[in-house]
């Protein structure tokens, strides 16, 4: 197997239906959550529908260039999500967020292996192989924030 399908099946197993490394993946874990808990705030922390932001934030911006396009976003706006007000709101954030997964990983298979090397946009980046398994990394520890949010907000609605 080539070492982008391998990274793309990393990027889907965090995602969208794996269970390789933490026994879960984040569509499992918030794909019938309501907002009400999404957007349950627990003292200062994120709250997960903001961590779903942040992760799609990064995964459309990188997919851009995967895309032969620019790098445009800002680490700076990268929490900047609008309000959810409605189930609407949440469920439509989440399919952009599984469309745009299922197109990043499609896009790191149509990576030819010899490109993994190359600067990505620019060198202080790093290389592609650096950036795509540093998305995996940031995918899968904000994974592990959202499981232990899920955990504190069913402990206080227990209490």
């Amino acid at each position: 197997m080539r070492e982008t399908e391998q990274l793309a099946q990393r990027f889907r197993e965090v995602i969208l239906n794996g269970k390789w490394v933490t026994n879960t993946n984040l569509k499992e874990q918030i794909d019938q959550l309501p907002l009400a808990e999404a957007n349950e705030q627990i003292d200062n922390l994120n709250t997960i529908a903001l961590l779903c932001f942040h992760i799609h934030y990064y995964i459309k911006g990188v997919l851009q260039v995967l895309d032969g396009g620019t790098l445009d976003i800002k680490d700076k706006f990268s929490f900047d999500a609008p309000d959810l007000k409605s189930e609407e709101d949440w469920i439509s954030l989440k399919e952009e967020l599984w469309k745009d997964a299922y197109a990043f990983a499609l896009a790191i298979e149509k990576i030819d292996d010899s490109q993994l090397s190359n600067e990505f946009v620019k060198a202080e980046y790093g290389t592609y192989r650096r950036n795509l398994n540093g998305m995996i990394e940031h995918c899968y520890y904000h994974l592990g924030q959202i499981v232990l949010l899920k955990k504190l907000i069913s402990i206080k609605a227990k209490s």
